[in-house]
């Protein structure tokens, strides 16, 4: 059995780190039974949710893990795709995890009042007087590797400008099609719907969320995909009003 350990239900997400539910939704889509657990990052063998124990056998990051599942238990995601497709999967995987989750992570993270709405209550359980020193230190490594990665380098305008490229270059591929590349999800659908979720859920509001509610395709298969495997989440896209307006 496959023990998959990550985050939590939260921020009106059903998992709040959008790589626990890229492999949550993989391992949907393969039809393999799981158990889920929560578990800190510490406890993973590279120090990052989610990772899986399948058998006692420990794999760590999310797109490992799926190679794990596609190996050991002959899973093909990307089944129906072309050779071209597959090259182009991959490339829009790279473009969402590598770029565009660093964007939205900026503005849930390094905005102050989407900090106070979400990752400061991940402390809530430590003892009182040491909350706020918590906070503080998971804030400056979080600003630091933000620093490192190249986007906390930036203005919130220039983000904001990185952001909506990779927006309307996925907007793009996807057209009018169900999913990324036809009719059939493969994996890179999975890390699509993960991150655009991350994105549109209305707890963190930013420049960034309001104007992608411009890419109508996108939003419709935000909800679609969020239905499809979460059907008992109460799961909308719902501009913040504010900013949408």
């Amino acid at each position: 059995m496959i023990t998959l350990y990550g985050a939590q239900a939260g921020f009106g997400l059903p998992q709040v780190s959008p790589y626990v539910m890229k492999t949550e939704i993989q391992l949907k889509m393969a039809g393999l039974a799981y158990i889920p657990r929560e578990a800190m990052p510490d406890e993973s063998p590279k120090g990052q949710i989610p990772f899986i124990d399948d058998d006692g056998a420990r794999i760590a990051d999310s797109t490992f893990i799926r190679l794990h599942l596609e190996r050991a238990y002959g899973v093909d995601f990307d089944e129906a795709l072309t050779p071209r497709q597959r090259a182009e999967a991959w490339a829009v995987e790279r473009m969402l995890e590598n770029q565009l989750g660093w964007v939205i992570g900026y503005f849930r993270w390094l905005t102050p009042e989407n900090f106070e709405r979400g990752p400061a209550h991940f402390f809530d359980d430590a003892p009182e007087g040491l909350q706020a020193e918590l906070r503080a230190e998971v804030l400056r490594e979080v600003r630091a590797a933000m620093r490192a990665q190249g986007v906390a380098r930036h203005t919130d305008a220039e983000i904001v400008e990185l952001g909506l490229r990779s927006l309307s270059a996925l907007s793009e591929i996807l057209g009018a099609q169900a999913y990324l590349f036809g009719d059939r999800p493969c994996g890179a659908d999975a890390v699509a719907v993960a991150i655009l979720a991350a994105l549109y859920t209305p707890v963190f509001p930013c420049e960034l969320q309001a104007r992608a509610q411009a890419y109508g395709n996108l939003v419709a298969y935000t909800d679609r995909l969020m239905a499809a495997f979460y059907p008992e989440f109460a799961w909308e896209v719902q501009p913040e009003p504010a900013l949408a307006a």
